[in-house]
Protein backbone atom coordinates (compact mmCIF):
# COMPACT_ATOMS: atom_id res chain seq x y z
CA UNK A 1 0.00 0.00 0.00
CA UNK A 2 1.57 3.33 -1.07
CA UNK A 3 2.36 5.56 2.19
CA UNK A 4 -0.06 8.28 1.34
CA UNK A 5 -2.99 6.03 1.09
CA UNK A 6 -1.64 4.19 4.67
CA UNK A 7 -1.34 7.66 6.09
CA UNK A 8 -4.69 9.14 4.45
CA UNK A 9 -6.61 5.48 6.00
CA UNK A 10 -4.88 6.17 9.50
CA UNK A 11 -5.64 9.45 9.58
CA UNK A 12 -9.30 8.63 9.17
CA UNK A 13 -9.41 5.96 11.63
CA UNK A 14 -7.71 7.93 14.15
CA UNK A 15 -10.17 10.86 13.31
CA UNK A 16 -13.09 8.53 13.56
CA UNK A 17 -12.09 7.12 16.92
CA UNK A 18 -11.24 9.85 18.47
CA UNK A 19 -14.22 12.21 17.78
CA UNK A 20 -16.28 8.75 19.16
CA UNK A 21 -14.35 9.05 21.88
CA UNK A 22 -14.98 13.02 22.51
CA UNK A 23 -18.58 12.60 21.57
CA UNK A 24 -19.37 10.04 24.12
CA UNK A 25 -17.07 12.05 26.61
CA UNK A 26 -19.56 15.41 25.95
CA UNK A 27 -22.80 13.11 26.60
CA UNK A 28 -21.46 12.07 29.70
CA UNK A 29 -20.57 15.50 30.80
CA UNK A 30 -24.23 16.44 30.31
CA UNK A 31 -23.34 19.05 27.26
CA UNK A 32 -26.22 20.91 26.29
CA UNK A 33 -24.80 20.32 22.42
CA UNK A 34 -22.48 18.07 20.45
CA UNK A 35 -19.77 20.45 19.04
CA UNK A 36 -18.06 17.78 16.96
CA UNK A 37 -18.86 15.89 13.74
CA UNK A 38 -20.64 12.53 14.27
CA UNK A 39 -18.00 9.79 14.45
CA UNK A 40 -18.64 8.53 11.34
CA UNK A 41 -18.23 11.36 9.19
CA UNK A 42 -14.09 10.18 8.56
CA UNK A 43 -15.46 7.24 6.70
CA UNK A 44 -16.14 7.47 3.22
CA UNK A 45 -18.58 4.52 2.66
CA UNK A 46 -22.10 5.11 3.02
CA UNK A 47 -23.61 2.12 4.90
CA UNK A 48 -19.93 3.21 7.57
CA UNK A 49 -21.98 6.74 7.86
CA UNK A 50 -25.23 5.37 8.45
CA UNK A 51 -23.91 2.82 11.13
CA UNK A 52 -22.04 5.35 13.08
CA UNK A 53 -25.04 8.12 13.07
CA UNK A 54 -26.90 5.39 14.46
CA UNK A 55 -24.65 4.07 16.99
CA UNK A 56 -24.71 7.92 18.37
CA UNK A 57 -27.98 8.45 18.02
CA UNK A 58 -28.34 5.62 20.34
CA UNK A 59 -25.71 7.15 22.77
CA UNK A 60 -27.91 10.31 22.86
CA UNK A 61 -30.81 8.17 23.46
CA UNK A 62 -29.35 5.94 26.38
CA UNK A 63 -28.61 9.11 27.82
CA UNK A 64 -32.80 10.94 27.66
CA UNK A 65 -34.13 7.06 28.50
CA UNK A 66 -35.18 6.56 24.75
CA UNK A 67 -35.87 2.95 24.18
CA UNK A 68 -34.66 1.31 20.98
CA UNK A 69 -32.11 -1.36 19.18
CA UNK A 70 -29.78 -0.35 16.31
CA UNK A 71 -31.88 -3.38 14.32
CA UNK A 72 -35.00 -1.33 14.96
CA UNK A 73 -33.73 2.06 13.95
CA UNK A 74 -31.51 0.71 10.63
CA UNK A 75 -34.47 -1.53 9.39
CA UNK A 76 -36.64 1.63 9.59
CA UNK A 77 -34.08 4.20 8.47
CA UNK A 78 -33.72 2.15 5.28
CA UNK A 79 -37.27 1.78 4.64
CA UNK A 80 -37.65 5.21 5.38
CA UNK A 81 -34.73 7.06 3.54
CA UNK A 82 -32.48 4.02 2.30
CA UNK A 83 -29.63 5.88 4.36
CA UNK A 84 -30.71 9.45 2.52
CA UNK A 85 -29.99 12.55 4.91
CA UNK A 86 -32.02 14.98 2.69
CA UNK A 87 -34.82 12.29 1.71
CA UNK A 88 -37.96 14.24 1.38
CA UNK A 89 -41.26 12.87 0.87
CA UNK A 90 -43.20 15.26 -1.41
CA UNK A 91 -46.09 13.30 -2.79
CA UNK A 92 -47.88 11.77 0.60
CA UNK A 93 -51.04 13.10 2.54
CA UNK A 94 -48.00 14.74 5.07
CA UNK A 95 -47.18 16.51 1.70
CA UNK A 96 -49.87 17.44 0.28
CA UNK A 97 -51.18 18.81 3.86
CA UNK A 98 -47.91 21.07 3.61
CA UNK A 99 -45.70 19.29 6.22
CA UNK A 100 -43.59 16.86 3.99
CA UNK A 101 -41.61 13.83 5.94
CA UNK A 102 -37.59 14.78 6.31
CA UNK A 103 -34.30 13.21 6.93
CA UNK A 104 -33.60 9.68 7.98
CA UNK A 105 -36.30 8.68 9.19
CA UNK A 106 -39.13 10.55 7.60
CA UNK A 107 -40.06 12.97 10.53
CA UNK A 108 -42.49 16.06 9.75
CA UNK A 109 -41.73 19.22 11.67
CA UNK A 110 -44.29 19.39 14.03
CA UNK A 111 -43.37 15.98 15.22
CA UNK A 112 -39.67 17.15 15.00
CA UNK A 113 -40.30 19.91 17.59
CA UNK A 114 -42.27 17.55 19.85
CA UNK A 115 -40.29 15.36 20.34
CA UNK A 116 -37.08 16.75 19.99
CA UNK A 117 -34.26 15.33 22.10
CA UNK A 118 -32.12 18.18 24.49
CA UNK A 119 -28.59 17.77 23.49
CA UNK A 120 -29.24 17.29 19.43
CA UNK A 121 -29.24 19.83 16.78
CA UNK A 122 -33.05 21.56 15.88
CA UNK A 123 -32.04 20.58 12.27
CA UNK A 124 -34.58 18.20 10.62
CA UNK A 125 -31.73 17.09 8.38
CA UNK A 126 -29.30 16.35 10.92
CA UNK A 127 -29.06 12.31 11.43
CA UNK A 128 -28.30 12.42 15.01
CA UNK A 129 -31.56 14.72 15.64
CA UNK A 130 -33.68 13.23 13.38
CA UNK A 131 -32.97 9.77 14.38
CA UNK A 132 -33.55 10.69 17.87
CA UNK A 133 -36.36 12.67 17.95
CA UNK A 134 -38.23 9.95 15.70
CA UNK A 135 -37.50 7.30 18.34
CA UNK A 136 -37.94 9.60 20.87
CA UNK A 137 -41.88 9.99 19.20
CA UNK A 138 -41.93 5.82 18.52
CA UNK A 139 -41.46 5.03 22.40
CA UNK A 140 -44.08 7.57 23.26
CA UNK A 141 -46.48 5.79 20.68
CA UNK A 142 -45.22 2.87 20.60
CA UNK A 143 -43.08 1.76 22.99
CA UNK A 144 -39.80 2.00 21.38
CA UNK A 145 -38.90 2.17 17.42
CA UNK A 146 -38.14 -1.35 17.67
CA UNK A 147 -42.17 -2.46 17.57
CA UNK A 148 -42.56 -0.19 14.43
CA UNK A 149 -42.74 -1.87 11.07
CA UNK A 150 -44.43 0.00 9.03
CA UNK A 151 -44.90 3.32 8.42
CA UNK A 152 -45.50 5.09 11.84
Amino acid sequence: MPSSLLSTWATSRIVKYAAGGLTVATLLLGASTAILPTPASASSSSQDRVEGWIKHALLVMKANGIPGSYDGIHRNLMRESSGDVRAINLWDSNAKAGIPSKGLMQVIDPTFRTYHVNGTSWDIYDPIANIAAACNYAAQRYGSIDNVNGPY
